[in-house]
């Protein structure tokens, strides 16, 4: 019997809700994405943001001085990594991956193009296009 039927939200912990509100500007100013709610207030902030095929669900409660944990990296698919990482630059974004094709060497082999920046919280946000 299947259980899961689809990935529901991945969320991202913010230092404040002045952090909170800046990451959330680069997915919803920056990719295009919409707020589909917005709570509380200071450490008790939190939203949602529809990315398509899932939600990115936003908290303001993380601890200063936190450590990246086991998840690396968000990947938002498009259809023009070239174009969005011109576009996340032009917004102010760090790069911190340019643009490359790879071939993941995977059975069979998986043909990319990806570039990764970094986002309003410091997370490492990867632009992902399948070739």
């Amino acid at each position: 019997m299947k259980f899961v039927k689809g990935l529901a939200h991945t969320a991202l912990r913010c230092n404040g809700q002045e952090e909170m509100d800046k990451a959330i500007k680069v997915y919803t100013d920056l990719f295009g994405m919409k707020v589909l709610r917005y709570w509380g207030e200071g450490k008790t902030a939190g939203a949602m943001v529809d990315a398509g095929n899932g939600i990115i669900e936003f908290f303001a409660d993380a601890q200063p001085g936190r450590t990246y944990g086991i998840v690396d990296h968000i990947a938002l698919a498009t259809d023009d990594v070239d174009a969005a990482l011109a576009a996340a630059r032009e917004y102010g974004l760090k790069v911190t991956a340019e643009a490359t094709d790879i071939d993941i060497p995977s059975d069979p082999v998986l043909p990319i193009r990806c570039a990764f920046v970094e986002g309003g919280a410091g997370e490492s946000i990867e632009l992902f296009c399948e070739k």
